[in-house]
């Protein structure tokens, strides 16, 4: 279990606050603001139980004073995320026109609610993690944390996709060579029968000392089938299981929590809570053993530490994930889980899922994810943007 105190989380939001201010005092020139739309086109047919993923659309928000570009990324997921495209489009258009007015960076709570960006947490995310960067210098640093500053790797899990026996099969064999001590399979797409046959054949190699397994069904399940299949799934020793019915339906869920003989953790089911007294009717009402957050989906760093203090007055644990990002937010999420100090394995592994993502010191070894200085960021692809800011230093 991470434990970052809430003291922990009160830290990192008064160390942003004091970059801000200090940044504001040292301004000069006026902000300019663009932002970038990229398709992001998957390696192979991504499969969920949602269906297949091909490609993706990804929004880079760019933040420039003084010589200084922060950049953040917006990186909706259509069907999950609460906003749609067109709607990440139209904010960021007014974000864009707003901000460069101003002498200032802005706070990012006076944006938050003039433009009511908790309907859009992806925007939110990205806004923040672009303020953050501009007010650190623009060099892709977003908080103090050993991940940038030490190259201090971050334990990952490995992440397998849906798809056809001898394509899991082969993922599986990828990602045990490559040293990952914790692997995640996507369930629910295929046959539950066959999907058994592989996790049995990973656990008659490893044991659970030797390799965690964690599964994520998505919301495959029917609340009525859900114990049944939970009771199959934990003979082999099953780490935890991420949302096995559909979110929305607290009482099903809180039920299988009770009952599950595998620790359930909650996914999609924070999507779409504003209010701290609604976010916390939902942990006491489930009771989940784990909470994911995925700062994209849920609303960026701010939100998710909400959430991390909620979890912990209710002996909650949890973990980060990253959604399908590019590795502008990928970055900004493994900053914040190192910040957090965390020690069991982060959901970072999604760099790797594209054939243009953008290159980057995010460099995967040994089942962890860390930060290469020798390696830099290629910003090329958002030359079209760059082209109409200053330019980074």
């Amino acid at each position: 279990m991470e434990d970052p105190s809430c003291d922990g989380c009160a830290q990192v939001r008064v160390i942003q606050n004091r970059k801000l201010r200090s940044f504001q005092e040292g301004i000069t020139s006026m902000m300019q603001a663009r932002y970038f739309k990229h398709r992001l086109v998957f390696k192979f047919e991504a499969g969920t139980s949602r269906g297949i993923l091909r490609e993706k659309d990804t929004w880079f928000i760019l933040l420039s004073n003084n010589g200084k570009v922060g950049i953040g990324e917006c990186s909706p997921i259509e069907g999950l995320s609460p906003e749609s495209s067109k709607q990440v489009e139209q904010i960021l258009e007014l974000l864009v026109r707003h901000v460069s007015k101003l002498n200032n960076p802005p706070e990012l709570r006076h944006l938050v609610e003039e433009f009511h960006l908790h309907q859009y947490p992806s925007v939110r995310f990205g806004l923040e993690t672009a303020l953050l960067d501009l007010c650190l210098g623009g060099k892709r640093k977003i908080c103090r944390n050993e991940f940038f500053d030490m190259q201090k790797p971050i334990p990952i899990n490995g992440l397998i996709w849906m798809g056809n026996e001898q394509f899991m099969e082969e993922q599986i064999e990828q990602k045990l060579q490559s040293g990952f001590t914790c692997l995640k399979m996507k369930i629910g797409a295929i046959d539950f029968e066959k999907e058994l046959a592989i996790i049995k054949k990973i656990r008659s190699r490893f044991d659970a000392s030797t390799i965690s397994l964690r599964v994520d069904a998505n919301g495959a399940f029917s609340a009525e089938e859900a114990l049944g299949k939970l009771q199959r799934l934990a003979e082999y020793e099953i780490h935890s299981i991420e949302q096995p019915i559909r979110a929305g339906q607290l009482q099903d869920m809180a039920n299988i929590c009770a009952h599950s003989p595998i620790p359930v953790a909650l996914d999609e089911e924070l999507i779409g809570w504003h209010q701290m007294k609604d976010k916390e009717r939902l942990l006491e009402t489930i009771r989940p053993p784990y909470i994911i957050l995925k700062p994209t989906l849920l609303g960026g760093q701010e939100v998710c530490m909400e959430w991390i203090r909620l979890a912990e007055e209710h002996q909650i644990d949890w973990w980060l994930t990253s959604s399908l990002e590019a590795n502008i937010g990928l970055n900004a999420i493994s900053q914040l889980a190192s910040q957090l100090e965390v020690t069991i394995p982060q959901g970072l592994g999604t760099g790797q899922l594209y054939h243009n993502n953008i290159p980057s010191p995010l460099t995967i070894e040994n089942g962890s994810i860390l930060y290469d200085k020798q390696k830099a960021w290629d910003l090329s692809i958002l030359e079209p943007a760059l082209s109409n800011t200053e330019q980074p230093s």
